[in-house]
């Protein structure tokens, strides 16, 4: 039994930006073991330090955020449904990947996307709400404390996180907060680093279902491609 479950976007094994970030972050999420850092000249700070926040997610991007599984259903019922509901969904765009800034963290993010896309994640966050255990008063005091907006706030109460739906902006997350200088020299290290992964477009042909470890690290349990 997993701590908490969730939907991922991942590279397929052996992909080279896969590869790439699990060496950056130090651990492989496909695995589910940690690997050595890459070691990349011109960093402001160890990457141990800089990656620490979102290493043992892993290399992904968000569909369907962490959930503890309601007592309601097992694994085995998640698995059934995700596998019901991948038969229904064609594979849609997500398109060219790009370094970018998002408030004090580096992640990577689409130049242009095709509505298809945040259209599928918004139907699988709500087509697979019913596995997901009610939140604590602990967990929603967490997440207000980000300080949110009302819309977010109510994205948060009827689905268990802000950012869905019309908020939805896919990333796939690279470092933790870092200053302006910090954030600059990174960036300009990650651009020469990630150049020769992010020349074809990216397509979200699988929902990947990860759980998360006692270690509190996530792993894939298995990829579910789409063949609607």
């Amino acid at each position: 039994m997993y701590q908490r479950y969730a939907v991922y976007f991942t590279p397929p094994s052996g992909h080279p930006l896969g590869t790439f970030g699990a060496g950056w972050l130090g651990w492989d999420i496909t695995a589910g073991k940690a690997v050595p850092h890459l070691r990349l000249n011109g960093l402001p700070l160890p990457v141990e330090q800089i990656t620490a926040t979102p290493r043992g997610y892993g290399l992904h991007g968000t569909l369907k955020a962490p959930f503890i599984l309601d007592a309601a259903y097992t694994q085995q019922d998640l698995y059934d449904a995700l596998q019901s509901y991948v038969a229904a969904q064609e594979p849609v765009a997500i398109g060219r990947l790009q370094l970018d800034s998002i408030g004090q963290f580096l992640a990577l993010r689409p130049k242009d996307v095709d509505p298809a896309f945040p259209a599928l994640v918004a139907d699988c966050v709500m087509a697979l709400d019913r596995f997901r255990a009610p939140m604590g008063d602990q967990e929603l005091h967490r997440r207000r404390a980000a300080n949110l907006s009302p819309r977010q706030d109510e994205l948060l109460r009827l689905w268990g996180y802000p950012y869905v739906l019309d908020e939805f902006r896919f990333h796939v997350t690279l470092t933790g907060s870092l200053s302006d200088s910090e954030q600059a020299q990174t960036r300009a290290v990650l651009e020469q680093a990630l150049e020769p992964h992010l020349t074809r477009p990216f397509t979200l042909d699988a929902l990947c279902l990860c759980g998360q470890l006692q270690n509190g690290c996530f792993q894939l349990i298995k990829r579910y491609p789409l063949t609607g």
